[in-house]
């Protein structure tokens, strides 16, 4: 691994002398195992610890197949996806493994006893399989997490529509928490110049869902002038989807839970803030009820800050404790666009503010190749920027998804792999330092 990493520090590389390196037989990567996936039954969820299920293993280098790439891993992030396969929640992820190993001969790859998780890295290619033309040893790029077959029609209109569609490092193997990476490599795209590489990793997976979720015609289709209710504003994905409605023209609304957080979205530009533990809200009664007085208090709030308008567009992610509440505050023929679901799954609202509103509830799920591709575009070009606030090495992984289940985190959080620390990987100085505040804005806070 040191000859790689002498490789991509030194300026003088060509893609002749990586494709000329010796790959490695083994590598580092964080994981997961098979037979501890039962190791966290009859905990309830956040008394789950994610440092006791996460390994740092030395796992075999996987064989390279057709459209196919090596990467070799400067930084990665934690993602909610990587809490849920370190708490094998809702179900263990080796069930993913073992349905996408019996489709092919090559995917028997991916069928093993340990699961190496991540779905986002900023990374330099060492080596493509046959087929691959658009990439080649040296590229400095970044991963989207979309893992497609394309062998069936479905997915030609929208490739999140392919049937064997698959979250790469979280229903597939060799993800980015680790020192090399396989990927598809229509997952790939380039490496953000003025980023370093633990910020140009933090975007991925987050800022693509978010994308398709609130700006694509696949999702809400966002324009001018929308209000837009955005909860856990300054999380991973909440924070991107403000910046997005920021730059969009629309109005965010933004939900945070402490002050600090509101602080945060208003250094991002938004104005309209709730902060929801100060107001109190409990849109629960207990486990079975909901409070739809709670809801008409939530939607008062809105419309003091939107002077009177109600909600055009919801950005939902926390699913069944907000769900009703999302529903409610909707205005009349307005969309509510869903992913993800942190708090719960099983989503409960009442049918009359839908059907008789008639509103629209779209589910969204990551990203296809070119809303991914347009994601990254715009944080290339310093119009979106990494929400980066904190950093591990590998072999923290496990703390930096305890902190994210916990939510003691704020935006993302990144890892260093290979890179031995950060700040580097920087191509563009000049226009980092036009957007130099933004890129630290979740850092300072």
């Amino acid at each position: 691994m040191k000859d790689i990493l002498d490789a991509i520090q030194s300026p003088d590389s060509t893609s002749a002398d990586f494709a000329a390196l010796k790959l490695p037989e083994s590598y580092r990567a964080v994981t997961v195992h098979k037979d501890e996936a039962e190791m966290f039954a009859g905990l309830e969820s956040r008394d789950k610890d994610p440092r006791t299920s996460l390994h740092l293993d030395e796992v075999a280098l996987p064989e390279l197949g057709p459209g196919e790439a090596l990467v070799a891993v400067m930084a990665s992030s934690v993602n909610y996806n990587s809490v849920w396969t370190s708490i094998f929640e809702p179900v263990s992820t080796f069930g993913f493994l073992e349905r996408y190993g019996r489709l092919s001969e090559l995917t028997k790859r991916h069928d093993l006893p340990y699961h190496v998780i991540g779905s986002d890295l900023a990374g330099v290619v060492l080596r493509t399989g046959p087929g691959v033309n658009s990439w080649k040893p040296g590229d400095e790029v970044v991963a989207h997490c979309l893992s497609v077959e394309l062998e069936s029609s479905d997915g030609h209109n929208d490739t999140m529509l392919d049937p064997e569609q698959r979250i790469w490092g979280f229903e597939t193997n060799f993800g980015g928490l680790a020192e090399v990476a396989l990927v598809k490599s229509n997952q790939l795209m380039p490496k953000p110049g003025h980023l370093s590489w633990e910020e140009a990793a933090a975007p991925g997976l987050v800022n693509s869902t978010a994308y398709r979720q609130l700006v694509s015609r696949n999702g809400a289709g966002m324009k001018q002038g929308d209000n837009v209710l955005i909860w856990g504003a300054s999380g991973g994905l909440g924070s991107y989807a403000t910046q997005f409605a920021l730059a969009g023209g629309a109005n965010p609304v933004c939900v945070v839970s402490s002050p600090e957080k509101a602080d945060i979205c208003r250094a991002m530009g938004a104005e309209a803030v709730i902060d929801r533990n100060a107001e109190g809200y409990k849109f629960w009664k207990d486990e079975q009820n909901q409070d739809p007085r709670e809801w008409k208090r939530f939607g008062s709030k809105i419309r003091e800050l939107t002077g009177g308008e109600d909600i055009d567009i919801v950005f939902e992610h926390p699913g069944r404790e907000t769900f009703g509440a999302s529903v409610y505050v909707t205005r009349k023929g307005g969309t509510i666009t869903t992913c993800a679901s942190t708090s719960g799954y099983m989503h409960q609202y009442d049918n009359r503010y839908l059907w008789m509103s008639l509103k629209r509830i779209i589910g969204s799920h990551f990203a296809n190749y070119r809303e991914a591709w347009e994601a990254n575009r715009l944080i290339a070009k310093g119009k979106i920027h990494p929400t980066l606030s904190k950093v591990y090495s590998l072999e923290e992984t496990g703390q930096a998804a305890y902190d994210v289940h916990r939510n003691l985190h704020q935006g993302k959080v990144g890892v260093l792999a290979l890179a031995p620390e950060e700040g580097l990987g920087v191509r563009n100085p000049e226009l980092r330092a036009q957007h130099l505040d933004a890129i630290n804005r979740f850092r300072n806070v």
